[in-house]
């Protein structure tokens, strides 16, 4: 009995899988978090067959959506499920009774109020490494639904068309949502763990039996005239997320727990090793890390693929992609060779979700408060505005040697190989740098892992820009999306 309380004492979630957990030597939480999504997959297919839109009508897939999602969170969470129920519905007040020219705002400030108090509240209670079930992953992406669908609301009824973005018009809801449709937008059991965020108009077209159909509209010629099927299946598209989860599963069982990222700021090491072995060291752990974001959201991804949500459209070959809620880009992200095309295929939903409700509004300072918003997001910890802040001057660095330097490297294939090889290896070690902050959360142990490496990335960045003449203030704005670089897996 005394185990099972001091398993109840680390996850506020069930203990039912208690056994499993001792069994496999796996903290309970993460037992029930992969639990729930197992289940979810499974659950997806019969959602999708036997919930139909041609079985049964939106009321009822809107509400067993609903029911199986807040299932998910009270198993995990337990009494911590409460944080999420209580900002849903304190949101959907305003969703339903603030004035349209001010939903948007109301809805931001209440989010990203309650978000930030949770972050804060956390980071005292439970400190930096505590066994327990983390609650905060599920309400940065009820965060993320709630700002979005309060903007596109406000766009569809307190704004002119002629106002907006053509994809502003596009993802426009012109009423309000009633009460089941908010809930199950938000608590459906597809993407209530992990997300990732969609749009509410595409979630409720599938919901109601017109994704695929809108998907692939504008595509109905061409894919008649390859016999691509008006009604492609996903089972290929999961079958192959899957086989990529697997993967990185196994990746994770042995090279992760090979590799702590904690060793990196490991007094005795940093004093005994050499400069190069530190740096090399870094490297393989922050690879070896990666493979845990890989395989939640690929897993996530895939979930929403079974249930016959994410279909994205019809290449010119007649292709089908499922990918419009993936989160990553896997092969891009271990090929990028500059730091933009890396940020640019991690954590991707998080990234359209700033630029829709941030980055695209703001009348000025477009990139400052993108990042201001991102780091709020995110939450408290050291760690994260460490990587913040040490991403502008290398991505500004980056941006000032591709636009000076690349197009002499072009000439020929043989030299454009070589560049592009130092400038991926220039990349991840970038990242490396980057992100490590990010992982080991405190300030004593970013600041010894920074004079271990002799602060080399930021006094680089910063001689690059003087050697160069480039001032922040001369490079045109771009998205901010160190945001990205995350060490929760459920859904940061």
């Amino acid at each position: 009995m005394g185990d099972q309380s001091s398993v109840s004492y680390r996850t506020t979630g069930s203990i039912f899988l208690h056994p499993v957990s001792v069994f496999v030597g796996i903290p309970l939480d993460q037992v029930n978090f992969l639990a729930c999504q197992v289940f979810a997959l499974v659950t997806a297919f019969w959602f999708r067959l036997y919930l139909s839109p041609q079985r049964v009508g939106p009321v009822v897939r809107h509400a067993i959506a609903t029911l199986l999602g807040i299932a998910f969170l009270i198993f995990c969470f337990g009494w911590y499920s409460a944080h999420i129920f209580i900002l849903v519905l304190a949101c959907y007040l305003i969703m339903i009774k603030a004035d349209i020219h001010n939903i948007h705002r109301y809805s931001l400030v209440m989010a990203m109020g309650y978000l930030t108090i949770c972050h804060v509240s956390r980071a005292i209670i439970f400190s930096y490494g505590i066994l327990s079930t983390d609650f905060s992953g599920p309400l940065m992406i009820i965060t993320q639904k709630i700002t979005t669908l309060a903007f596109q609301v406000h766009d569809g009824m307190g704004c002119k068309a002629d106002d907006l973005k053509a994809e502003q018009r596009r993802l426009a809801v012109h009423s309000r949502p009633s009460l089941l449709e908010y809930f199950s937008y938000h608590l459906n059991f597809l993407s209530v763990l992990v997300g990732p965020c969609s749009n509410y108009r595409d979630y409720v077209e599938f919901i109601e039996g017109r994704h695929i159909r809108n998907r692939l509209a504008e595509a109905t010629s061409r894919q008649n005239s390859v016999g691509t099927p008006l009604e492609p299946s996903p089972v290929g598209a999961v079958i192959h997320k899957l086989l990529i989860c697997a993967i990185c599963l196994l990746l994770f069982m042995t090279l992760t727990k090979e590799f702590p990222i904690s060793y990196n700021a490991d007094i005795d090491f940093i004093s005994q090793a050499s400069f190069l072995t530190r740096l090399t060291y870094a490297f393989f752990s922050i690879q070896a890390a990666r493979p845990k974001f890989y395989f939640a959201w690929t897993f996530a991804d895939a979930i929403n693929n079974a249930a016959g949500y994410g279909l994205k459209g019809v290449d010119e070959k007649g292709q089908v992609s499922w990918d419009l809620v993936s989160n990553l880009n896997i092969w891009k992200i271990e090929t990028a060779t500059s730091f933009k095309m890396f940020i640019d295929n991690w954590n991707i939903q998080t990234g359209v979700w700033l630029k829709c409700v941030c980055y695209d509004r703001a009348p000025r300072y477009h990139t400052p408060l993108t990042f201001v918003l991102s780091a709020l997001w995110h939450g408290v910890y050291p760690g994260y505005y460490f990587t913040f802040l040490t991403a502008i001057p290398i991505t500004l660095a980056a941006r000032a040697v591709r636009k000076n330097f690349r197009h002499y490297l072009l000439s020929s294939a043989a030299v454009k190989f070589g560049y592009d090889v130092l400038t991926w290896l220039a990349t991840q070690l970038a990242i490396c740098y980057t992100v490590m902050p990010f992982l080991l959360l405190a300030v004593d142990p970013t600041m010894w892992y920074y004079r271990s490496m002799y602060f080399h990335f930021h006094i680089i960045s910063v001689l690059v820009l003087i050697a160069l003449h480039i001032k922040p203030a001369s490079v045109r704005p771009q998205p901010y999306r160190a945001h990205h670089l995350n060490n929760n897996v459920q859904g940061k």
